[in-house]
């Protein structure tokens, strides 16, 4: 999987993805990521790379000709993404989308923004990560790189963590435990430690499906809701209601300050 990114600060992007599982998949050569610094296209002494818009306005906006020629000088592989607020929200879907190229590419911006012929006639589409503010791309393509990169077959030791995960199936991830099983008075559930797969996998559903109902409802909506099956098995085998006191607390900002573990 080859990724190339073009930033204005590429240390940022090659620094944050040099550690832990990504870093590895670098030095195995199974991710083969390449940071271009625009400013190398500049063309002057100061190695400008924005100038003010046009219009008026405040802020500096990055310039059309550094941002074309990088990408022109590299050929980087497609398809091509601008990382802004304006694009489809990044989300596992895509990930596995991206995961399933060779490779693609991402444009960091900077400043108050970017010319906008960079993306009517450079990039393939847009990438956002969320409806919040930050002040370059660089962060976000870390983001994007480390939950595209892990999808690479070989990256993840366990190939089955990938299709256990929280988003991969359209639900939250069941809970997990390790060992002691008794860790201040609080036990890890009987069922799995029974040694029955069957009975395990069955609670591990419930609680996904109930984790999900109470976190992230609009996750059951988009799946079309609960089936009758599904249904029965949450009322069978579901959290307890404290627990899912618990669970929404922490899922409701207005709940939040008033769960039990942080007080009034």
């Amino acid at each position: 999987m080859r990724i190339d990114v073009f930033t204005l600060f590429p240390e940022m992007v090659d620094d944050s993805s040099s550690h832990s599982l990504i870093g590895r998949a670098r030095t195995n050569g199974l991710i083969d990521l390449r940071t271009h610094d625009i400013r190398d296209e500049a063309t002057d002494r100061h190695r400008t790379v924005d100038d003010t818009p046009f219009g008026g306005g405040a802020g500096m906006v990055i310039k059309a000709d550094p941002v074309f020629s990088s990408v022109e000088r590299v050929d980087p592989p497609r398809p091509l993404y601008l990382l802004g607020p304006g694009g489809r929200t990044f989300d596992q879907a895509l990930a596995a989308q991206l995961a399933d190229h060779g490779g693609f590419s991402l444009i960091c911006g900077r400043y108050e923004g970017i010319d906008h012929r960079v993306r009517t006639e450079l990039v393939d589409g847009e990438i956002s990560i969320g409806d919040f503010v930050l002040a370059g791309g660089e962060i976000a393509a870390g983001v994007i790189i480390e939950a595209v990169g892990r999808l690479v077959p070989g990256v993840l030791g366990n190939d089955e963590s990938v299709v256990t995960e929280s988003f991969s199936t359209g639900l939250l991830e069941h809970p997990q435990f390790t060992k002691p099983a008794d860790f201040r008075g609080h036990e890890v559930p009987e069922v799995l430690r029974s040694g029955d797969h069957g009975r395990v996998d069955r609670w591990r559903l419930a609680q996904s499906l109930a984790r999900t109902q109470h976190r992230r409802p609009d996750l059951i909506k988009a799946r079309g809701g609960l089936t009758a099956a599904e249904k029965d098995l949450v009322e069978e085998l579901g959290p307890e209601p404290t627990v899912l006191e618990a669970w929404e607390a922490f899922a409701y900002p207005d709940n939040f300050p008033r769960h039990p573990r942080l007080g009034s």
